[in-house]
C-alpha cells in the first residue's frame, strides 16, 4: 500500500522572514485592523472616548447632537462609539481612500446617514488659518465641532507643525464648548520590548531620525499659550500590549509601527535585519509587544473640572 506524504510542513525560519518582508507593502487599513484585533489600544481609546462624551454631555445641553471631526481616522476602529455618540455628525478625514472606501460601504450598507468621509491630507489643511476655515465651510456645512480626535494620526506630522495644527483647530474647528483628544505613544522607552524602542531604535539606525514626538512636551507648550489660558489641559499614560500567533499578521503591523513606506521608507536588507530581530525577540518567544501610549485631552468651555480616571 502506497503511503501519502503530507506536504503541511510548518515553514522554515527563513521562509517566514521573508513572507514577513513581503508583507511590508500590505495596505494601511489592513495593518491596522490586525493591530485593532490583537492589542488592546482601541479599547483603551474606546475608555477614554467614552469618559469625553459623558463629560460632553454633562456640559452640553440634554438637546444638543454632538458633532466630531476625526482627524487621520483610517477605518475608524472607534466607529461605534463616536458614531452612536455623536448624531450631530461625524466626519472622518483621511489621506488613504481604501480605508474611507470601507467606511463608506458600511455606512450604505447599514444605512448610515450621519457619518461622512473626506479624502484629504489633514497636513495641507490645519497648517494654514484659511485653509482651516475654507474645511469648515466646504466640508463641515460651516459648523463648529464638539470633538476633534487625533488618534495616531500626529505621527504623519512633524513635531514642529503641532502648535498651529492646535491652533487652528482650536480657533476655526472646536466649538466654544468641546474637547480635543490625542493619542500617540510615548517617544521615549528603555524597554526593549515596546513600539517605542523598536521606532527609535530601527529610524535612528537606517535614517538618522530622532523621535522628538511627545504630547508631554505639547501639553507644556499649549499651556504656555494666550490661546489656550482658559481651557483645561489633561495628559495621562498607559500601557498596552499586541500579540498575534502569525508571523506575517505580526509583522504587518510592525510595519505600522515604524511608519513604513509613508515615513520611512526601508530597503531590503534593513527589513530583513528588522523582521529577524523581530521573530527571535517577539514571534519565536511569543511574546507580546508593548505600547507605552500618552493621552492628552484639551477642554474648552466647561464650568467644570472633568475627572481624569486611572
Amino acid at each position: 500500500m502506497m503511503r501519502v506524504v503530507e506536504n503541511d510542513m510548518a515553514p522554515s525560519k527563513r521562509q517566514l522572514i521573508l513572507r514577513g518582508i513581503k508583507i511590508a507593502e500590505s495596505a494601511i487599513y489592513r495593518q491596522d485592523k490586525i493591530w485593532s484585533q490583537y492589542s488592546n489600544d482601541k479599547v483603551d481609546i474606546g475608555e477614554h472616548l467614552a469618559l469625553i462624551l459623558r463629560i460632553l454631555g454633562k456640559a452640553l445641553p440634554l438637546n444638543k447632537k454632538i458633532r466630531a471631526l476625526s482627524v487621520g481616522s483610517s477605518n475608524e476602529p472607534q466607529f461605534r462609539i463616536l458614531q452612536t455618540g455623536c448624531q450631530g455628525g461625524l466626519y472622518l478625514l483621511d489621506i488613504d481612500k481604501s480605508s474611507l472606501e470601507i467606511i463608506k460601504e458600511r455606512l450604505r450598507r447599514q444605512n448610515t446617514r450621519n457619518v461622512m468621509t473626506i479624502l484629504q491630507n489633514f497636513n495641507n489643511i490645519f497648517n494654514n488659518p484659511a485653509k482651516t476655515i475654507r474645511f469648515r465651510h466646504k466640508f463641515l456645512q460651516d459648523k463648529k465641532v464638539d470633538l476633534v480626535a487625533l488618534h495616531h494620526s500626529l505621527y504623519y506630522c512633524p513635531q514642529e507643525s503641532w502648535i498651529e495644527l492646535f491652533r487652528n483647530l482650536y480657533k476655526n474647528i472646536l466649538a466654544p464648548v468641546g474637547v480635543m483628544h490625542a493619542v500617540l505613544m510615548t517617544n521615549k522607552s528603555d524597554n526593549h520590548s515596546s513600539t517605542t524602542w523598536l521606532y527609535n531604535h530601527f529610524a535612528g539606525k537606517f535614517c538618522r531620525h530622532e523621535n522628538n514626538q511627545s504630547l508631554e512636551k505639547l501639553k507644556r507648550a499649549l499651556k504656555k499659550e494666550r490661546l489656550f489660558a482658559g481651557s483645561r489641559i489633561l495628559f495621562k499614560t498607559r500601557s498596552i500590549q499586541f500579540f498575534v500567533d502569525d508571523f506575517e499578521r505580526m509583522m504587518a503591523v510592525v510595519w505600522m509601527i515604524l511608519l513604513h513606506p509613508f515615513v520611512h521608507e526601508y530597503n531590503f536588507g534593513q527589513k530583513e535585519e528588522i523582521t529577524e530581530l523581530i521573530y527571535n525577540q517577539f514571534y519565536k518567544k511569543k511574546k507580546p509587544i508593548l505600547q507605552i501610549q500618552d493621552h492628552l485631552a484639551v477642554y474648552r468651555g466647561l464650568h467644570f473640572t472633568p475627572i481624569v480616571t486611572d
